[in-house]
């Protein structure tokens, strides 16, 4: 069992294993339904194609964004769709 799997968030990577359970804000502590999809990825570690996926409230999205902005690893956000197969997959 993968250690991210038991907070509610996807491993963002090509493993088949998912996360199970409502898709949650991945801001720390917060709690609130998923609105929007993070799409980033480190390219020290990762290939171009390679997207991770963090999930986002309403509230939550510019702080995640300009986090990930800042250490230029921010790709793009788009609408997060609760039955949106691709999500936590490799786009």
């Amino acid at each position: 069992m993968n250690i991210l799997n038991l907070g509610g968030l996807g491993t963002g990577g090509q493993d088949s294993e998912r996360a199970t359970g409502p898709a949650v804000c991945s801001r720390k502590g917060c709690r609130a339904g998923a609105d929007w999809q993070l799409l980033w990825n480190n390219p020290r570690i990762h290939t171009p194609e390679r997207r991770k996926v963090w999930l986002s409230c309403d509230e939550h999205r510019g702080w995640l964004e300009e986090y990930l902005q800042t250490r230029g690893l921010w790709k793009e956000t788009i609408p997060f769709l609760a039955d949106d197969a691709t999500v936590g997959e490799a786009r």
